[in-house]
């Protein structure tokens, strides 16, 4: 694996650091956010549609991301985009 850092909550302060990198090797991005509270983990696992069983796989996990970090996902979505070309 090799992390390409992408960017983190410009806000970040003491102990919070929501951050992007992308994995150069498959272009997947990898996300380090929020634990999201009980009620939003239970409104995604209720979320069913075609092709999508509803429930959060076990090997599997919902993140929040704060939205100041639009351009720094869009960025990621980029470089992956890129890597995936290659």
């Amino acid at each position: 694996m090799s992390l390409r850092f992408i960017g983190i909550d410009p806000n970040t302060g003491q102990g919070e650091s929501p951050t992007v990198w992308v994995d150069e090797n498959s272009g997947e991005l990898v996300i380090q956010g929020w634990k999201p509270d009980a009620a939003t983990e239970a409104e995604c696992a209720a979320y069913e549609v075609h092709g999508h069983a509803a429930g959060i796989p076990e090997h599997e996990q919902v993140v929040r991301v704060p939205a100041r970090m639009v351009s720094i996902l869009r960025e990621a979505c980029d470089v992956a985009e890129r890597a995936q070309l290659h």
